[in-house]
């Protein structure tokens, strides 16, 4: 029997990255999730499953052995409490197994509200078949006898587990901080801030901000919250690393994102960061700062760019 799967690897890496919180790994077990579902071709029974909710079934047995006694991933904002010292020290914490961002361009992922960073922050802290469950019941809309047959267990335990999973997220923040990227006012605060941070123009960002604005840095486990941390934590930025930066617009987790480049020594810039931000009422509610190079090299940005 000819059967064709390939057609599913991109919408099966952004279920694995939901579960999985990591591109890394979630590109890994689609490629296991593949290999298994070649090697068993011709145990596969078009009459008991689709093909597409037969792939799924292996993708999420081999996410939840991935996630099998693994701390979940998190950004900083949910290890601890904000920090208050603009100068604090920089130090990455790599033993930490921090939320990744999705790169919208590499994928191809039609704009989900369902891959926002908050959410997707959220669905970890959900116990593993919870999660399975909510993202093929509500996210992926497969019905509760087919997730049943998914995760060997009853409709009965689907539903449950999914009402225990709703109640969970009911209570998870930022959630409804929802706008779309390609939104004029999202693009136009977008546009601004990115002059603005070109030049260094520390007044105009912390305008662009709203009075509880966080921003956080993985793999850095500081956070800050509020105009005041926000525009004294860029003004070190831009003291230690110069203020005639470039940016480029990108999405990220169907959100807007901006890759930053610092001015090196060499006379060009250097790839420093993508920015992912959410954006409410017309100011930036919240950015979150990748800084990782494995992160980074993800979105396959050129590493360093001409300064004109």
């Amino acid at each position: 029997m000819s059967v064709e799967f390939e057609p599913y690897r991109g919408e099966l890496i952004a279920y694995c990255y939901r579960m999985l919180g990591s591109v890394h790994e979630a590109e890994d077990v689609v490629q296991e999730t593949m290999l298994r579902a070649w090697r068993a071709r011709d145990r596969y029974d078009s009459s008991r499953a689709s093909v597409r909710t037969w792939l799924y079934r292996i993708a999420t047995n081999a996410c939840l052995t991935a996630l099998d006694g693994r701390a979940r991933r998190a950004l900083p904002s949910g290890l601890g409490l904000p920090s208050d010292d603009p100068d604090a020290e920089l130090r990455p914490v790599l033993d930490i197994p921090w939320l990744q961002p999705y790169p919208d361009s590499r994928f191809k992922t039609a704009t989900r509200d369902d891959l926002r960073l908050a959410l997707v922050a959220a669905m970890q802290l959900l116990p593993p078949r919870q999660r399975a469950v909510l993202i093929l019941r509500e996210v992926l809309e497969f019905s509760a006898a087919e997730v049943a047959g998914q995760l060997d267990t009853t409709v009965a335990a689907v539903n449950s587990a999914l009402q225990r999973a709703r109640a969970t997220l009911a209570d998870a923040p930022g959630l409804e901080l929802i706008t779309e990227p390609d939104d004029p006012e999202v693009r136009a605060v977008i546009q601004r801030y990115a002059r603005a941070f070109e030049t260094a123009d520390v007044a105009t960002l912390v305008r662009l901000v709203t009075a509880d604005a966080v921003m956080e840095m993985p793999p850095v486990p500081l956070w800050y919250r509020g105009r005041r941390d926000y525009g004294r934590f860029l003004q070190r930025v831009f003291q230690m690393r110069g203020i005639n930066w470039r940016t480029r617009h990108l999405t990220a987790n169907c959100q807007p994102a901006l890759a930053a480049y610092a001015p090196a020594p060499d006379g060009r810039h250097h790839l420093h960061t993508v920015q992912v931000f959410t954006v409410a009422d017309g100011r930036i509610a919240r950015n979150v700062v990748f800084a990782d190079p494995g992160v980074l090299r993800v979105f396959g940005l050129p590493e360093r760019i001409r300064s004109d």
